[in-house]
């Protein structure tokens, strides 16, 4: 400051030297943005200059430079260039407290000068996100989204798979800098735990197309589930079976309870955590197995129902399956070929214009024929053999 006013004195002495034939000089300037910590640059653009002094002042009416010549210590502030066209100064490292007018002087007969006004803009930080209370399956939870210092104020949004949330927002005015604040509320379920919710701020202090986001990793708490897989599905006596529990929760249970029934477990087992393991199987081992978990939201329990078979009994269920599978098709095969005889015959019926009379279907092995009468009647059908008779009346009686 001190070296300021020093420069003062010698300023209105060389204006006074100078002061002379300077009619039509004219500055001029144009206003300037930046972005906190970005780089500025103030241009004075001069017409008709006649070499009369030009000095630059900051907001505070501190000298920066005095016809090209530094004279306040700030190494931010660098001189880029002094002709007589244009004088143009480089500010590094912009801050709040640097924004304001810059005034361009020219010194002549009359004193002409212009200001270039520099604004500051405040880009956001990344958002802070937290959650009020601890989010529980079936009920609300909410989230707040904070950006303490930005200018503008920034603009928060919230996005729940990509789809726009419809959050509360809020700004308060904190010096040259507003504090912005949103909320948004929504149920949840168990199938919404490890979801991610964005809060995303923006301002023109960004980037076009840019802004600063904060995931949040859903936390939502919910009762237990169990289920038991077997190692096996069929289990013949002098096996190793392996139970394994299949338990889900959040909080996740800290401790599996295996049972049977009524019964205590078989002194050869071995229950340790999510597995049982029942080694050398006899039939007195079955029973029906339960594995129990809980957590503070609630309590689950899964049931597994052991049959032990011996070999022989197990071997005759497995080779029973293709049996009936092959019955099956051949079933289906015959219903086919009824099907397309059906078919045959009417069509044979309508070319030779019969109509009327008595069909009779036989069916033995692949083969078939038919009879034919004058009059209208149902035959009943009779076995013969390993066929069998299908009467079809067509037409009217």
């Amino acid at each position: 400051m001190g070296r300021a006013r020093r420069f003062q004195w010698p300023l209105l002495l060389l204006w006074a030297a100078a002061a002379g034939p300077g009619a039509g000089q004219e500055v001029q300037t144009e206003n300037v943005t930046v972005a906190e910590g970005g780089v500025a640059e103030i241009t004075c653009r001069l017409h008709q200059y006649d070499g009369s002094i030009v000095v630059i002042q900051n907001p505070a009416r501190q000298t920066l430079f005095f016809n090209g010549t530094r004279a306040l210590k700030d190494e931010r502030f660098q001189l880029e260039e002094f002709s007589p066209r244009r004088v143009r100064i480089r500010l590094s490292d912009a801050r709040l407290e640097d924004e304001g007018g810059y005034f361009c002087q020219l010194y002549t007969e009359d004193t002409h000068h212009q200001i270039a006004t520099l604004t500051v803009l405040v880009a956001p930080e990344n958002p802070v996100v937290e959650v009020r209370e601890q989010a529980v399956e079936g009920g609300e939870v909410e989230l707040s989204c904070l950006v303490p210092r930005s200018r503008p104020a920034a603009t928060l949004r919230w996005y729940r798979d990509r789809k726009e949330l419809k959050g509360v927002s809020s700004s308060q005015e904190n010096g040259k800098v507003w504090s912005v604040a949103s909320t948004v509320r929504f149920r949840v379920d168990r199938k919404d735990d490890g979801g991610i919710i964005i809060c995303e701020a923006q301002n023109q202090a960004l980037p076009s197309g840019h802004s600063k986001q904060t995931q949040y990793v859903l936390d939502v708490q919910y009762s237990p589930t169990a289920r038991i897989h077997a190692s096996q599905a069929v289990v013949r006596e002098g096996d190793t079976l392996v139970l394994t529990c299949a338990v889900t929760g959040n909080p996740r249970p800290n401790q599996i309870r295996w049972n049977r029934g009524n019964e205590s477990l078989p002194e050869r087992a071995e229950a340790v955590g999510e597995t049982l393991t029942l080694p050398g199987l006899v039939s007195a081992d079955n029973g029906t197995y339960t594995c129990e978990a809980s957590n503070k939201h609630g309590h689950a329990r899964a049931l597994y129902v052991l049959v032990v078979y011996d070999p022989g009994a197990v071997v005759e269920a497995q080779t029973s399956v293709p049996y009936a599978i092959v019955g099956g098709i051949l079933a289906l095969l015959v219903f086919l070929i009824i099907c397309v005889l059906v078919g045959m015959v009417w069509c044979s019926v309508r070319q030779k214009g019969e109509w009327g009379g008595t069909w009779t279907l036989w069916l033995v092995g692949c083969g078939a024929r038919k009879e034919a009468g004058p009059r209208a009647r149902v035959t009943r059908g009779r076995s013969l053999g390993a066929g069998f008779q299908i009467p079809l009346h067509l037409g009217p009686r």
